[in-house]
């Protein structure tokens, strides 16, 4: 059968989104770099997060992808952090998956759901159907003392609201990795290089017997201005995937309760 390749304006809107990721996370260029670069390090999934309002919510986020030929593959629930997600892939197997989660933001204080509908209320529609939408940051002003306020419910609901519209992390396919084995010896040239991982539950989340494997790095630290103060905060991560045969075939969907744990990987207590 022959493969679906995906068209040119969706390979480009990957591209951009991957600079703009790089800009808040230069250590990734550097990992690329050290896993072979182009050629060698194929994204396995990228993850976006929103507000579940419906100006923002998933739909809105994955009206691009669809129009590129992606659909959708399956559905997921944080209880514990109070977020829903959906997964996207693409026939072209080299176009890596999309995680989009959002906040259940109702299910919060009305002084968060307030501050969230304030910044909402900024994005106009224009924003949201705009070809840059996925990669845009952040369409609204924030101050410094609403940030604290979400993070003090919510870490995901503060880095939504600092960084906005843009990859959270993208993720290197260890499958792809000719010259690695297993998760453990990535994590070991990770660590050797002098690059901090998430120890969330051990290094490695997931296990082989489920199908995924995943680590990350922690987030980089970046400047981060606010209508009244510039802040250095955690921003993006860089995540590695194994992936596994399951009665036979290979697991091509994600683990709630390891993804549960790779979402501390921006917590700012591990700044």
């Amino acid at each position: 059968m022959a493969i679906v390749k995906a068209d040119i304006k969706t390979v480009r809107l990957f591209e951009a989104m991957w600079q703009d990721y790089l800009e808040l996370n230069p250590d990734a260029q550097n990992i690329y770099a050290l896993f072979g670069g182009a050629g060698q390090v194929i994204n396995d999934h990228i993850a976006l997060r929103t507000f579940n309002l419906p100006e923002v919510n998933i739909e809105k986020l994955a009206r691009p992808l669809l129009a590129g030929g992606y659909v959708e593959a399956a559905s997921y629930e944080f209880e514990q952090k109070k977020l829903k997600a959906k997964h996207f892939k693409h026939p072209d197997p080299l176009m890596p998956k999309v995680f989009i989660s959002e906040l259940l933001v109702e299910q919060f204080s009305k002084e968060l759901q307030d501050a969230v509908a304030d910044l909402v209320a900024q994005v106009k529609p224009q924003v949201v159907n705009a070809d840059n939408f996925l990669h845009c940051g952040k369409p609204w002003q924030i101050s410094f003392s609403t940030y604290r306020k979400l993070l003090a419910e919510s870490e995901y609901a503060a880095w939504v609201g600092a960084f906005g519209f843009r990859p959270n992390h993208f993720t290197v396919s260890i499958n792809h990795l000719k010259q690695f084995d297993c998760i453990d010896e990535v994590n070991q040239l990770l660590l050797d290089n002098g690059f901090r991982l998430n120890s969330v539950n051990g290094l490695v989340k997931g296990s082989g017997l489920i199908g995924l494997q995943q680590s990350s790095t922690l987030a980089n630290m970046v400047d981060v201005t606010f209508t009244d103060f510039t802040v250095k905060i955690p921003s993006c991560f860089y995540e590695f995937a194994l992936r596994h045969k399951v009665n036979g075939e290979l697991f091509e969907g994600f683990v709630a309760d390891s993804a549960d744990k790779i979402f501390e990987s921006t917590d700012v207590k591990f700044a």
